[in-house]
């Protein structure tokens, strides 16, 4: 071969190993572009999670509660003396499982924003389900919360909630309530009596009956001023920004300026 054909291959050779170098950094790049892409990617839905975890965590409030008044119609108002409004109104069925959920992501903020005089809670437990277990399990647990005194109503509606029965089973027993109930300080005969004897089945009735005529065909039902909140209420931070934004115009229901049930 000629030194100039050994020059040209010499230069081609070269070529040849400078486009194969190009081409590895290209690689290089790509897969490092891919992989800054996904680390930003992962970073965001870390940032997502706690975000969303955060938003639904509840606040962990333990102070004083607004007081509570049981109404004639058998709901149940917690707010301070003066507070007309926003109006928070809430429909549960004790056996409903996303109501027990709502009660633990919400409920602290709830309590927290009826203590500081920033709205006033109306409760509107009812019989949502129809069919058997479910039916007996809620209509139990909403009389034994009619029997329960008022000043203590909030403490035994939370404690039903955490010891909800799975859905679909026997639960709720009138044993296991009055049980309930004394852990959170209330007793007597008088309650035990109420409870046994389904004494207030014709309050949780015409809760019942309310609650259709209102049009509420699922629970947790959560209204602000007659207005339903939706997927706002299920968030703590999304439910505190609705009620501190909410004019203090009363609800669209007869619970805005009820007459306390002696």
């Amino acid at each position: 071969m000629s030194k100039a054909a050994r020059q040209k291959s010499a230069r081609e050779r070269l070529a040849e190993e400078r486009r194969r170098q190009a081409d590895r950094q290209r690689r290089f790049r790509a897969l490092l572009i891919s992989l800054t892409a996904l680390a930003v990617i992962g970073v965001v839905v870390a940032v997502f999670v706690v975000v969303q975890s955060n938003r639904n965590k509840p606040d962990g409030y333990a102070g004083p509660l607004a007081p509570q008044t049981r109404q004639a119609d058998g709901s149940v108002v917690m707010a301070r003396p003066g507070v007309q409004g926003p109006v928070l109104e809430v429909y549960e069925d004790f056996q409903c499982p996303a109501c027990a959920k709502f009660e633990e992501t919400t409920g602290d903020t709830v309590k927290r924003l009826a203590a500081d005089g920033k709205v006033k809670v109306v409760y509107r437990p009812f019989r949502l389900f129809q069919q058997e277990p479910l039916k007996s399990n809620s209509q139990r647990a909403a009389n034994a919360a009619a029997c329960a005194p008022a000043d203590k109503w909030i403490r035994f509606h939370d404690k039903v909630f955490k010891e909800q029965p799975p859905e679909g089973q026997a639960g709720f027993a009138n044993k296991d309530l009055i049980d309930w109930a004394g852990s959170v300080g209330i007793t007597g005969a008088g309650f035990e009596k109420c409870v046994n004897g389904g004494e207030k089945g014709s309050t949780v009735d015409a809760a019942t009956q309310y609650a259709q005529q209102q049009r509420i065909e699922g629970t947790p039902s959560v209204r602000l001023n007659g207005k339903e909140l939706g997927d706002t209420a299920f968030t703590a931070q999304g439910l505190e920004q609705a009620i501190l934004a909410a004019s203090a115009a009363p609800a669209a229901s007869p619970s805005a300026t009820p007459k306390k049930n002696s």
